[in-house]
């Protein structure tokens, strides 16, 4: 089984919708993604990606469907020790070495200031849904893999957000969702590719092998936007906060 994790295009958050360039980004997606055999679509209920899949929806002549779960992962934290809210997929680096625990799967849950939080049902919830989906296509989980019930060849697309895939990758991969939302930026309209490994009968792992992937926005000379990511150097007048 292959897996394609789809950021939706440029947004325009104010709106929940996509900017002149998102829509221009959803369309070249369009040109990559009706070439795939997609055997199912599924869709986030936010505006931004439900713009983007149909740009592909309408080429197809197809409908996909919509998952709430598949929203941007939206679980806050309050930072001690002042008690600010905060985002559970960003933070500073000064941060995360006050709190090593965020970058172990085995231990972030634990860390009192996220076991109080919304964050671990929110997480679970994602996990629960992607899981249904994955054995409703064969693929049931065991402990930290999955059992291929039916193995297949086939094609999932998922028009997504960026938060939500590092949370569906940190439960595929067994891997601290922190350590993927820091250390990884996916593009507007990138496509994350995963599939199943199935080295032993009946067992079967997911492996990336491309995270964030814009060639589609390369060959038509588009360049990618610069959401998701942060100021390449302190001085520059690219995004701080």
């Amino acid at each position: 089984m292959r897996l394609l994790l789809i950021r939706h295009g440029d947004p325009d958050y104010e709106h929940d919708s996509l900017t002149e360039k998102g829509v221009k980004e959803a369309e070249l997606l369009a040109d990559r993604l009706v070439g795939e055999r997609l055997t199912a679509i599924y869709v986030s209920p936010l505006g931004r990606a439900q713009r983007t899949a149909q740009a592909t929806l309408s080429r197809l002549g197809r409908e996909g469907k919509t998952c709430d779960w598949l929203r941007e992962f939206s679980g806050t934290v309050k930072l001690p020790p002042t008690g600010e809210p905060h985002i559970f997929w960003d933070f500073l680096p000064s941060f995360l070495e006050e709190h090593p625990a965020l970058l172990s799967f085995d231990r972030w849950r634990k860390e009192p200031f996220v076991a109080a939080s919304d964050v671990p049902e929110k997480y679970a919830e994602v996990c629960r849904g992607l899981d249904e989906v994955l054995a409703a296509h064969g693929y049931v989980r065991q402990g930290d893999h999955y059992t291929a019930v039916r193995p297949n060849c086939d094609t999932i697309a998922l028009f997504c957000h960026f938060g939500v895939t590092c949370i569906m990758l940190s439960h595929l991969f067994c891997v601290a969702p922190v350590s993927l939302s820091q250390h990884f930026a996916a593009a507007p309209s990138s496509v994350t590719t995963v599939y199943t490994e199935e080295r032993r009968e009946g067992i079967a792992q997911f492996r990336c092998t491309s995270f964030g992937d814009t060639s589609h926005l390369y060959l038509a000379h588009e360049p990618p936007s610069f959401s998701a990511r942060f100021c390449e150097t302190f001085k520059s007048e690219e995004r701080h906060d």
